[in-house]
């Protein structure tokens, strides 16, 4: 069987400062994909209770065990793309917890094909 279509995918290094992050802060981590102002559409990762998720936010998937949120409105404009989280070098966001690790979550995307949007479809249902 294959894989299932992933909304959110993480890079390797994404990946390892989820892992740096969950060591300093512990396991329970969350991100938010800022819709811009400060945070320039990056990729928040924050502690519980430092954002309320609600009606308004959309669950896309786990990255490094980290649920993965965006609100609606921008996830209807980026509805059919995947997004994968990298990191870049130097600081991001004022809000993310990486802040001060000279590393800052980024952003990218890819277009998903047809064949992947009527299988996420299905699973919506």
């Amino acid at each position: 069987m294959a894989d299932k279509v992933a909304r959110v995918v993480a890079t390797p290094a994404a990946l390892a400062l989820v892992a740096q992050l969950q060591a300093q802060h512990g396991p329970q981590l969350m991100f938010h994909q800022s819709g811009g102002c400060c945070d320039n559409s990056a990729a928040n990762c924050l502690l519980p209770g430092e954002i309320t998720i609600g009606p308004g936010d959309v669950y896309l998937g786990d990255i490094g065990g980290c649920p993965f949120y965006i609100g609606r409105a921008q996830y209807e404009t980026w509805k059919h793309t995947q997004l994968i989280i990298d990191v870049i070098e130097g600081t991001g966001g004022t809000f993310s917890l990486e802040g001060s690790t000279g590393k800052a979550f980024h952003t990218r995307s890819r277009v998903l094909t047809a064949g992947e949007l009527e299988e996420l479809d299905h699973w919506i249902g």
